[in-house]
C-alpha cells in the first residue's frame, strides 16, 4: 500500500469497518473478466475473523459462478465527501478490500442464522422472518474470509 499513513491495521478497526459498510462487492472469476455484484450482507465475527452473509435468488449468472464452493474478492467502502485541503483536493472514506471462499449454507439454522444477521445489520433485527414470504426463493451463501485490510482517510 503506498500510502501507510492511511493503512488500518488492526483487525477490529478493520472489522468495525466492514460493519459500518452499507454494501459488500463480490468479484468472482468469469473467464477473461471478473464480474463483480452489489450485495446486502450480514456479519459475524468469528474467531476475530469476519464472515460475511448474504442471500440471493435461486438462479442467474452469480449463482452459476459461484457453484457450491469458489474463492472470491469482496470490496466495501464508505464515501463520506470530496473536501479541499490546502495542497489540493481529497476525498474522505474508509473502507476495506479481502478475499475468502464463497459458499452456499445448507444447514437450515444456519441459513436462519444468516438472514437474522443481515437483518440486524440494516437495523432491521426485529422483524420476524416467519413473516417473510420469499424465503422459498432465496440462497443463503457465507463469505469465510481469509484476508482482509482496511484504508481510511477520515473527515477531519
Amino acid at each position: 500500500m503506498r500510502r501507510k499513513d492511511r493503512e488500518v491495521t488492526d483487525a477490529q478497526e478493520i472489522n468495525a469497518i466492514l460493519k459500518r459498510c452499507d454494501t459488500v462487492r463480490i468479484g468472482i472469476s468469469d473467464g477473461e473478466y471478473p464480474y463483480v455484484v452489489p450485495v446486502s450482507f450480514g456479519v459475524e465475527i468469528s474467531d476475530g475473523s469476519p464472515i460475511i452473509y448474504f442471500h440471493c435468488a435461486r438462479q442467474g449468472h452469480k449463482l452459476e459462478l459461484l457453484g457450491e464452493r469458489k474463492p472470491v474478492s469482496v470490496e466495501a467502502d464508505t464515501f463520506f465527501k470530496v473536501q479541499k485541503t490546502k495542497i489540493g483536493i481529497t476525498t474522505r472514506y474508509e473502507s476495506v478490500m479481502g478475499t475468502g471462499i464463497c459458499e452456499r449454507v445448507r444447514d437450515p439454522d444456519e441459513v436462519l442464522k444468516g438472514l437474522r444477521l443481515l437483518l440486524e445489520h440494516y437495523g432491521q433485527s426485529d422483524y420476524p422472518l416467519d413473516r417473510c414470504r420469499g424465503l422459498e426463493h432465496l440462497f443463503v451463501y457465507r463469505i469465510v474470509l481469509h484476508e482482509l485490510t482496511g484504508k481510511q482517510n477520515l473527515p477531519e
